[in-house]
């Protein structure tokens, strides 16, 4: 379980377990905005952790995949250059230790067409497994993921463990490779945004959810003048948390409702309103598993399973931009 693993700061809980991926170096350049994305999938025998980062600035976006327990020096079947591997590391299932990993990185420059469509093969307890892309049509918004037109595809054991991008006829047909029979899970989101006052992004709950629109808002932009700041959490434009007096109460959790499932949020704003230079805020939103004796539980049991909320965590890093 990802809540065995990895440990929240003491100062929102005192025993509860949650993720903790390494944040991309990149991300804390000004103006870059990337997410990270951790899933669970069925690679080589085993439960594994495949870390998806994108990474966007004004010239270009970026994409790293790292899979758990995977040896260095891939191999690249694609026949361009645009692979780089770097040593990575990520905690094993004991808890204790940390195994390999190899993260293959891909720089998408508007004028290098060829680095948008690649392959690449690692070896993961002595079984080939590749990674497979293209996203020379990819459509972008505001974020660092694509919207559409493009696909990520892992294989080991010539079945798609992990597949991301709504192209999965092209992927299938590429990869020559038959579905899994086991899903990928998302585990895990960590997000860097940059805005004055505003920050955005999106999750989905559980694998059944809806993706929902979440947005932190302050009342004013300037945090550290004196000036008394309130701040508000909104699920799809509705006010799920109101924050008064941010500069006495910059530390705090809730637990929210949405569609009838609880979520814990975490937040620390003592860097906004002390901090000097660029500084960040962390917001965490963690569901609860469904009490399957509530009414409301049983009423919907059979659109969900238990299992479902138990492992996701959303991390929100909001960089304040002058």
């Amino acid at each position: 379980m990802m809540q065995d693993l990895f440990s929240v700061p003491s100062c929102f809980s005192a025993g509860e377990k949650l993720p903790d991926v390494p944040a991309p170096a990149a991300a804390t350049r000004s103006g870059q905005s990337a997410v990270t994305l951790v899933y669970r999938a069925g690679i080589a025998g085993h439960d594994r952790l495949v870390t998806v980062t994108w990474c966007r600035n004004l010239l270009t976006h970026g994409l790293s995949v790292s899979i758990e327990g995977s040896a260095g020096g891939g191999k690249d079947k694609s026949g361009s250059r645009e692979w780089a591997e770097s040593g990575a590391t990520t905690a094993n299932g004991g808890g204790g230790g940390k195994s390999c990993s190899s993260a293959c990185k891909v720089e998408m420059q508007p004028w290098h067409f060829w680095r948008k469509y690649g392959a690449k093969q690692f070896q993961v307890d002595g079984k080939a497994i590749d990674v497979v892309w293209d996203l020379r049509s990819a459509r972008y918004s505001d974020e660092p993921e694509p919207l559409s037109d493009y696909y990520v595809a892992v294989v080991s054991d010539e079945e798609v463990v992990l597949l991301l991008g709504n192209l999965k006829k092209e992927a299938f047909r590429r990869t020559g490779s038959r579905p899994s029979l086991q899903d990928a899970v998302l585990v895990c989101k960590k997000e860097h945004v940059f805005s004055k006052k505003r920050f955005l992004t999106k999750a989905r709950f559980h694998e059944k959810g809806k993706l929902h629109d979440i947005s932190i808002e302050c009342s004013s932009s300037n945090l550290n003048g004196g000036v008394d700041v309130d701040m508000v959490i909104k699920i799809d434009g509705s006010v799920n948390v109101l924050v008064r007096h941010l500069q006495w109460k910059f530390r705090g959790n809730e637990c929210i409702s949405i569609n009838q499932l609880k979520v814990q949020v975490y937040w620390d704003a003592h860097d906004w309103l002390f901090g000097t230079g660029m500084r960040n805020a962390l917001f965490i939103f963690k569901p609860e598993p469904p009490s399957l004796s509530s009414p409301a539980a049983l009423a919907t049991s059979a659109d969900f399973h238990t299992e479902e909320y138990s492992d996701f965590c959303l991390f929100l890093y909001a960089w304040k931009v002058e």
